[in-house]
This record gives C-alpha cells, sequence and structure tokens, in this order.
C-alpha cells in the first residue's frame, strides 16, 4: 500500500487482519471436521443447537424441543457443529471490525456498514420465529447494501476489499443456514465450502496489503498472470472436491488408485453426477446417487487433480527460474506434492477422518501461498 493510503488505516489494523485470517483457517479445517465426521445435521435448528446458544449435555434436556424431532440427538456430534458456529460469528466480527476499520474515512461509511449489518442481523430472530420470507427480504437488502458499496467505493483504504469480504462471509452464514434447514443438499455444502476458501482468499489479499511488503520483480507482471491462472485451476479442483465430499464420492473407486474399481475406465454417469438442483426436502446425508454417478464425480476429481498437479509443476519451475523466488517455487512444489498424496492416501486408507482433515487443510494452505504471491508481486515504479 502506498504512502497515501496508509494514514487512513488504523495502526493495528494489519494485526486484525492476520488474525482474521488464522481464525479463518481454523474455520475452515474445523467445519472439514464437522462435515467429515458426519456431524453437519446434529443441530438441526439454527442458529441454536436445539434452542441453546451452547448445545444440550444429555438426551432428557431436549426431550420436549421442537428440533428433537427432526433428528434425535447425538452428544458426541452436537457441539462440533455449534462450535463451528461460534467460531464462525466470531471470525464475521472480526470481518466486521474491519470494514469498519476501512470504511470510516468514507461519506457514510460507517453508517452504510452498521446499517447493512443491522438489517441482516435483524433477519435472525425473524428466521427463529418463522418469518422466513421477512428474514430473505431484510438479508438481501443488507447484501445488496454492501455489494453497491464495495463497488462504489476506491480501494486505497481497502475499503472496498472489506466490504466484499463482509459481504461474502454474511452470504457464507446464509449457506451454513442453508445446509441445515435444506438437509446437507450437495450445491449448498459445496458453495459453503468454496464461500469459505473465498473468505480465507479476501482476508490473505486484505492482510499483505495491509501489510506493505511487496515483491517487486522485472517481470511481476508475467510472474503474476502465471500466478492467476494457477489460482482459477486450483479454484475449480476445490469446488470439484466440494462436490465430491457433498456427495460422498471419496470411496466410490473403492481402495483402487489409480484404476478405479479394477478398470480404468468404470461405467459412469456424469448426466446424473453433476445435476447440481435436484428440489428440497431430501436428506442427503450419506448421498443420493448410485455408483456410477459417485463414480463420475471421482474421476473428474482425479483427472482435474492431474492437471492442476502438473500446471503446479510448472509454476514451481517457472519461479525457481525467478531471482530470489526460491523459496516460494520450493513451497509450492512441497505442498502440490503433499496434496497429491493426501489425495491418494485418501483412497487407498478408505477415508481416514485426519488424512480428509489434512487434505482439506492443503488446499488452504496452497490457496493461501498463490494468494499471497498475487497480493505480493509488484513492478518497479
Amino acid at each position: 500500500m502506498n504512502a497515501v493510503a496508509r494514514p487512513l488505516l488504523y495502526r493495528h489494523f494489519h494485526r486484525i487482519a492476520w488474525l482474521a485470517v488464522a481464525l479463518a483457517l481454523g474455520v475452515i479445517v474445523f467445519g472439514a471436521f464437522v462435515r467429515l465426521s458426519n456431524a453437519g445435521l446434529s443441530c438441526p435448528d439454527w442458529p441454536t443447537c436445539y434452542g441453546r446458544a451452547t448445545w444440550p449435555k444429555a438426551t432428557h434436556e431436549v426431550v420436549d424441543h421442537a428440533a428433537s424431532a427432526i433428528r434425535p440427538f447425538e452428544t458426541h456430534k452436537a457441539w462440533r457443529e455449534q462450535i463451528h458456529r461460534h467460531l464462525a460469528a466470531t471470525l464475521g466480527t472480526l470481518v466486521l471490525i474491519l470494514s469498519l476499520l476501512a470504511a470510516r474515512r468514507r461519506r457514510f461509511g460507517l453508517a452504510t456498514i452498521l446499517g447493512a449489518s443491522a438489517l441482516v442481523a435483524a433477519a435472525i430472530p425473524l428466521y427463529m420465529h418463522g418469518e422466513h420470507v421477512a428474514a430473505s427480504v431484510l438479508a438481501i437488502i443488507g447484501e445488496a447494501i454492501l455489494l453497491v458499496a464495495a463497488f462504489r467505493w476506491s480501494n486505497i483504504d481497502l475499503a472496498r476489499a472489506t466490504a466484499l469480504t463482509l459481504a461474502v462471509i454474511i452470504f457464507q452464514a446464509l449457506l451454513g443456514m442453508w445446509t441445515v434447514t435444506w438437509l446437507l443438499k450437495p450445491i449448498v455444502v459445496m458453495g459453503h465450502l468454496v464461500g469459505g476458501l473465498t473468505t480465507f482468499s479476501l482476508l490473505v489479499w486484505i492482510a499483505w496489503r495491509a501489510t506493505d511488503r511487496p515483491i517487486t520483480l522485472a517481470g511481476a507482471r508475467v510472474l503474476r498472470n502465471w500466478v492467476i491462472v494457477g489460482l482459477v485451476l486450483l479454484g475449480i479442483q476445490i469446488a470439484l472436491g466440494g462436490w465430491v465430499s457433498a456427495n460422498y464420492a471419496a470411496v466410490a473407486c473403492g481402495l483402487d488408485f489409480p484404476k478405479c474399481v479394477g478398470r480404468w475406465w468404470p461405467p459412469t454417469n456424469f448426466s446424473e453426477g453433476f445435476v447440481l438442483w435436484r428440489g428440497i426436502g431430501v436428506d442427503y446425508e450419506g448421498g443420493v446417487l448410485d455408483g456410477a454417478s459417485r463414480i463420475a464425480i471421482q474421476m473428474t476429481h482425479r483427472i482435474m487433480a492431474v492437471i492442476v498437479a502438473l500446471y503446479m509443476l510448472l509454476l514451481s519451475w517457472r519461479l525457481l527460474r525467478t531471482p530470489g523466488m526460491r523459496g516460494w517455487a520450493v513451497t509450492v512444489l512441497v505442498l502440490i506434492l503433499a496434496q497429491f498424496t493426501l489425495g491418494v492416501l485418501n483412497v487407498k486408507l478408505n477415508l481416514p477422518l485426519h488424512v480428509a482433515v489434512a487434505h482439506n487443510a492443503g488446499a488452504a494452505l496452497l490457496l493461501f501461498t498463490l494468494v499471497s504471491l498475487c497480493a505480493r508481486l509488484r513492478s518497479p515504479e
């Protein structure tokens, strides 16, 4: 960030931003743990858990609550889901603080951020009392205010970036709600994962820009284009990974790799495997697709994994040939090899929880590396 912008920021802005980055990473990893341990529906109401701000400790505490008729209470799972919600709410608070700090010098900046946030906050009790239409209208208006502000403001003081991040994290909260109320609908589960990593990426970019530690290179523009292509490919692969997870297709090929159910190309059903919308009211826990549809999803993810791995190897070689970028080259190389290895182990070991969670964390770390490069690479003035 240039010298003009720096006085506009509160002196601890970058520290709050890095705290938000660390918390966002924690939310992503813990969210993967919740999803992969089948605890995503352990609190059937939202934002409470069987009517509690925390979670019940025993079955007899939820006997009279309406949520107990939707889903039996499971003590060992409910705490996971509700802690994840509290961590996400804390992250939302940090993003709100960043937005207020960045917008305070804008005309009506504070009023814009606070007004939009108040509308979204007012939607929550309305939703809890069954006023779903009114709650949706308030949330949509709040989101629209933030998006208009984000595209109207310049980004010299990170006002645009923080307003956009706040809008994304509010939409993330809505996706979290729909994940529960729409019974793990795959498009929502995948969107929730992608939204979480988008929030993480925006926060990483904001934190580096606020820290102001550029990497100045003569060929920065060309190198950044290489990184952007890598980000696009990685984003597609992350979305496919979310689709694999949401449709319970991780072990669709059995324990075979590189073959699938003993064949190089087994029977697949792509038309069914990639239907994004199947209506509301179906419980998607455990998946609803047949074997051929799940195999189609798994094979697509594998093919894209090879494409991404090859490109990352090429990017690592490009970084290695750039003076002063050897450390970044090694980082990209190590992360992509580790990520590919974890993906193979997920199959060969029948999706052990710790390996599957590490696979999600690896995607986030690779994303952190590429976004960091995008934020820091600058051409000489």
